[in-house]
């Protein structure tokens, strides 16, 4: 093995991983840190440069790192989401997508002079906004909760949509505007194939044929079969075959793609990061400026399209003109258009289809215009027409066991948006069938920043019974929410623990409840009986007053002001300074007052 290729591959893998710890850091899409990266290592410095270094295997290296991000973005996709979260998102992922590649394509047409088919192309590959670049707008314009739910939504369910699309406009100029046989060839080998792939892999999965420990790349390898073979039996659809495959089996039942998803998500970031660094290193910025006035033209289409397509698809639904106008301005370009183009760039250059060369050039203007200019508009606009969400007051409990489960029935009882998030099944069952709000997996993974909707939520209660977890998650929603509103509830874990053994202090939070409570007493006196009440306080009825009304013991939580604003009850704010309001307590009768779990 060449060693300068060794030195290239470890090169491009540090920088990758170093643009996606960057982004973390300054909160802002990954796409535009890697692709800097990219273009300073390839065209500005010429350290990078992989047509050469590569060679045969960057087209092959390539493809096969797309089919791995489209496998994993069709398991996204739920049928049920499509119609679990409005009409709105319904249309924006269905006709309303089509509308949009219709009007983004006939503009291309018309005002930039492409061809009609690479219009029909370029339309498909940047109808996809996509979660990695609308989570962190999300999070930085803080719209209000109808608002950003859409946008959310339509991230996520759109991104297998598009791809599919544009997968198979892709095979339509390989082969359809030649040969219709060959198309239906191919698109019939890549449907089958890949529902063949989903049965197969969701019925091994389903009866347990495989070892938990073995799941994940069993799943990995199965995929890369199915997209090897489908392409040796119809050149090109392998990559229909692996999205196709993806949907079906995130839509099987019985059948848990939880695991599959965060192992293939882990895996998805070293390969988007690999993948950027690679492709950006093959853009020239020459090109995005030779775009010229057609590039200005092609931008203007795909802006304006898309206030058409949202006033349609909110027809009857009821939302304002300042709800549209939102809804119009945010629609962020990302991962799938950039890596698909690239993609499919490379092939028809090969090929020698007409303007394959100027595909990537005017994806990547789009991707970079949209993502920098809506970055830094989101939240004055959202502003300006009066959406901005007010003060979060929700908050994300880390645990969804009996305790968690209390506290979180008491706090949405008194109007507040309480969302649990836990790893374990069981409990996330549970708390669905108490209605409570949950989310099904770990609230730090990469998963998490995708999926997990914080809208109006402000703060964190860690009271899993894994101490490091909660040390963990609040070390992750500090910087997410500020250090003083996060909390972690005390473990009796942490008190068996050697001083090696536990963290520094530096690393722990601010602890709910009083200094004496864990989360074993309070388990314990849960399942003894107790209860989380909401008692009205005053000047003339005090705590000690209603001990003694009462004859119970209490733990106070929180206290809750006239104007509705939570207060945690711990050593720094104690009890006794609630002037007014509500007080949540766990209340509990005299005999089981020796319980201390």
């Amino acid at each position: 093995m060449d060693q300068s290729l060794l030195y290239t591959i470890a090169a491009v893998v540090v920088l990758g991983i170093g643009a996606q710890w960057l982004s973390w850091r300054v909160k802002q899409p990954a796409i535009l840190a890697l692709l800097l990266l990219g273009i300073i290592a390839g065209p500005i410095t010429g350290l990078l440069q992989p047509d050469e270094q590569f060679g045969d295997l960057l087209f092959p290296m390539v493809s096969l790192g797309v089919a791995l991000v489209l496998f994993e973005g069709g398991l996204t996709l739920r049928f049920s989401d499509i119609k679990g979260h409005g009409g709105v998102v319904t249309n924006l992922v269905s006709w309303g997508a089509l509308l949009n590649w219709l009007l983004m394509a006939a503009g291309c047409w018309l005002l930039a002079g492409f061809s009609p088919s690479i219009a029909l192309l370029f339309a498909a590959l940047v109808v996809v906004t996509g979660p990695t670049v609308i989570n962190p707008l999300l999070r930085t314009m803080r719209a209000r909760f109808e608002v950003s739910q859409v946008l959310r939504w339509e991230g996520i369910l759109i991104d297998p949509v598009g791809a599919l699309l544009a997968v198979l406009v892709f095979q339509y100029l390989l082969s359809g505007s030649e040969s219709w046989a060959v198309f239906a060839q191919s698109i019939a080998v890549g449907l089958i194939a890949g529902l063949v792939g989903a049965f197969t892999l969701g019925t091994v999965l389903r009866r347990q044929w495989v070892p938990e420990y073995l799941i994940n790349v069993v799943t990995l390898g199965w995929v890369i079969m199915i997209f090897a073979t489908s392409d040796f039996l119809a050149h090109e659809s392998g990559l229909l075959a692996v999205t196709v495959m993806g949907i079906w089996l995130g839509n099987m039942k019985n059948v848990a793609v939880s695991e599959i998803l965060s192992f293939k998500e882990s895996l998805s970031v070293l390969i988007i990061s690999v993948l950027f660094i690679v492709l950006g290193a093959r853009v020239d910025p020459m090109n995005i400026l030779a775009t010229g006035w057609n590039g200005v033209a092609v931008l203007l289409v795909v802006l304006l399209a898309r206030p058409v397509v949202v006033w349609a698809c909110c027809i009857g639904s009821g939302y304002s003109w300042q709800q549209k106008a939102l809804l119009s301005w945010v629609a962020p370009r990302g991962i799938v258009a950039a890596a698909v183009s690239s993609l499919f760039a490379l092939r028809l250059q090969d090929l020698g289809y007409p303007g394959a060369d100027d595909l990537v050039a005017y994806t990547f203007l789009v991707i970079i215009a949209t993502v920098v200019l809506q970055s830094l508009t989101a939240r004055p606009v959202t502003r300006a027409l009066g959406l901005a969400e007010e003060e979060p007051t929700g908050m994300l409990i880390l645990g969804a066991n009996p305790v968690a489960q209390a506290i979180g029935q008491a706090l949405r009882g008194q109007g507040f948006r309480v969302k649990l998030a836990s790893t374990s099944y069981e409990e996330i069952r549970s708390a669905r069938m108490a209605g409570l709000e949950t989310y099904f997996g770990d609230p730090i993974s990469s998963h998490a920043d995708h999926s997990l909707d914080l809208a109006g939520i402000g703060r964190l209660f860690a009271m899993s019974r894994r101490a490091r977890w909660n040390t963990l998650a609040c070390l992750k929603f500090g910087n997410e929410f500020g250090s003083k509103r996060v909390y972690s509830l005390r473990n009796t874990e942490e008190r068996e623990r050697s001083e090696r053994e536990r963290p520094a202090d530096e690393f722990r939070a601010p602890r709910l409840f009083g200094k004496d409570v864990t989360y074993q007493m309070l388990a314990s006196l849960l399942a003894q009986g107790a209860e989380v009440k909401a008692i009205n306080i005053n000047e003339s009825f005090t705590i000690d007053s209603y001990k003694d009304t009462t004859g119970s013991n209490l733990i106070p939580l929180f206290s809750i002001s006239p104007e509705d604003k939570l207060r945690v009850i711990n050593e720094d704010t104690p009890a006794e300074t609630a002037e007014g309001g509500k007080l949540l307590a766990l209340v509990w009768a005299p005999k089981n007052q020796g319980a201390t779990g």
